[in-house]
């Protein structure tokens, strides 16, 4: 399964992609925002450093003005896939794009006909959204698994990139039901390495290493 991490802060995803932890990156207006940063200079600024696909949202909402916006942000780099939302338009757009060669995420995804119809307009990656369905008492993994097996049934393409990672547990069930991608922030990706038995079991060793009075340098 593939690491995507879900940020636009250079430091934690450098940090991470000289750990082998990404495999690309996915942003959205929100996390641009919180940034702090012209969306154009830090989108180019990712897109040198990790080599993988980074995802970078159009903000239109209309055909016309997706497809504009996705074609400026597609020239920024040859790893950008143009973020579009689940909409009529964007699956419009999606079409266009994907036509022309370039990577498409398609976003906003709560169904499973939803994602049916984004790999039918050639969507490179699927973007459905666990926990804003666990938020609201529905069951996001149960949609994970949806997926797959329509995706598996007819052979698509299209990438399941499990977004809305809320912890440990939802990647650990996306790589159990088959996600080919999860997108998540830094500290959940950094939180898969930590279980309390690991720390207590370290401060045992360490509490019996300081009794030898020995040291190794």
């Amino acid at each position: 399964m593939k690491f995507f991490v879900d940020t636009a802060e250079i430091d934690a995803i450098a940090e991470l992609n000289d750990l082998g932890m990404v495999d690309g990156v996915t942003t959205n207006p929100s996390l641009i925002m919180k940034s702090g940063r012209d969306i154009i200079e830090v989108t180019k600024e990712i897109a040198a450093l990790v080599d993988g696909p980074v995802s970078a949202e159009v903000v239109a909402t209309e055909f016309d003005g997706m497809l504009a916006e996705g074609r400026k942000l597609a020239a920024l780099a040859d790893n950008i896939a143009v973020k579009v939302p689940l909409t009529w338009d964007g699956l419009k757009t999606c079409r266009v794009l994907s036509g022309e060669g370039f990577m498409v995420n398609v976003t906003l995804c709560f169904s499973a006909n939803q994602a049916l119809v984004a790999a039918k307009a050639g969507a490179t990656f699927i973007s459905p959204f666990i926990g804003r369905l666990d938020d609201i008492s529905l069951d996001g993994m149960q949609l994970i698994e949806d997926i797959r097996t329509i995706y598996d049934n007819y052979d698509f393409g299209t990438e399941i990139l499990a977004a809305s990672i809320r912890s440990a547990n939802h990647v650990q069930d996306c790589a159990l039901v088959g996600a080919d991608v999860i997108t998540a922030p830094p500290a959940v990706i950094k939180g898969l390495a930590k279980h309390p038995l690991t720390d207590k079991g370290l401060d045992a060793f360490m509490a019996d290493w300081a009794k030898t009075g020995q040291k190794i340098l």
